[in-house]
């Protein structure tokens, strides 16, 4: 017999606008908010700080029945790469809708931190991965931009998701460390807080004892994040070469309508190129996370300042991590590249 409350799961599990937000691991609960596509392609990501207070409503995870879900496909990141830009983009209604950062996955990652097993997590991430998969129309596929916090769920999720393809995107070394010195004190701290949960999570292993992350700089800090991610990265790309490719930020910003084009191909997104040319026009003009107008080479203006302002660090350190990657056998330019046709 139907409840009332069947009905009630149904209707809102059958309404792509009510987004799974949060995992309540107690009550083995999902949270999910109401989030229309316009307002997710308005924030940079969907986590609370930019969601406001939306409607909200929790289900006892057993209580959910099976969804319908759309092909899903995944843009992985070592951050500032220009990976919101990319997911933006690939926002096309008709062919795919992008969840930016879902806060869901996050919360797979604290679970695991507070001691969650490979056991306990796999079956609510698959879950989990269900329920993001629901896209607005029925004809697109559903690409989810998790946070880099969830790097080390991807070998999970990309075994619960068998016909998935990724995208791995990272900005090369110089630019990446350049890019955390220009943001100042914040910047240095999220670096460290990202090494603090790489620990966590096991993928950090280039030598060091624990001991020694307490002598590095911040930018050698950010440094280690970035090898730990690359060998990570390398080591997905090895094992699925049918499903995995890599992007650079630079190979992105320098050649967009290629990249795109390529990226569809990889997910099997159906963009005329016409299409294309009008997606790169729209959003490489504006900035990825404010949606405010970009300048015509203000990028690499604000990447020449940075530069400048701490060049002899950002030397010195840049020569360290080489070494240290040598001696770890981590590759600094990973294989797999996205192939850009001409």
């Amino acid at each position: 017999m139907t409840t009332n409350l069947d009905q009630f799961v149904r209707s809102t599990i059958s309404q792509a606008e009510w987004l799974v937000h949060r995992y309540d691991a107690p009550r083995d609960a999902f949270q999910m908010i109401q989030v229309d596509r316009a307002t997710r392609a308005g924030i940079p990501f969907l986590v609370d700080e930019h969601l406001g207070t939306p409607s909200l409503r929790a289900f006892r995870r057993a209580d959910l029945p099976a969804c319908s879900t759309a092909p899903m496909h995944f843009i992985f990141h070592s951050a500032y790469c220009c990976s919101t830009l990319l997911a933006r983009s690939l926002d096309v209604p008709g062919v795919a809708t992008t969840l930016k950062e879902p806060q869901v996955l996050n919360d797979m990652v604290g679970w695991r931190h507070r001691g969650a097993t490979p056991a306990q997590i796999r079956p609510v991430l698959d879950q989990s991965l269900a329920l993001l998969a629901r896209p607005f129309e029925d004809a697109e596929s559903v690409i989810v931009k998790p946070s880099n916090v969830v790097n080390a769920l991807i070998g999970g999720m990309l075994s619960l998701r068998t016909d998935a393809h990724a995208l791995l995107m990272y900005a090369p070394l110089p630019v990446f460390v350049a890019s955390i010195a220009r943001k100042g004190m914040w910047g240095r701290l999220w670096v460290r807080d990202l090494l603090k949960k790489q620990l966590a999570d096991g993928i950090v292993d280039l030598g060091f004892s624990p001991g020694d992350y307490l002598l590095h700089t911040d930018l050698q800090a950010a440094a280690v994040g970035w090898l730990a991610q690359q060998a990570l990265f390398t080591r997905l790309a090895t094992a699925m070469p049918h499903r995995v490719r890599l992007l650079s930020s630079e190979v992105l910003v320098s050649q967009p309508a290629r990249s795109i084009d390529a990226v569809a191909k990889l997910f099997g997104l159906r963009l005329e190129e016409k299409s294309v040319a009008a997606l790169v026009a729209d959003n490489f003009t504006r900035d990825a996370k404010t949606g405010a107008a970009f300048e015509v080479g203000r990028r690499s203006q604000d990447q020449a300042d940075g530069l400048a302002l701490h060049r002899d660090e950002i030397e010195k350190v840049v020569v360290w991590a080489h070494a240290v990657a040598e001696a770890a056998g981590v590759a600094i330019a990973p294989p797999a590249a996205l192939h850009l046709s001409l």
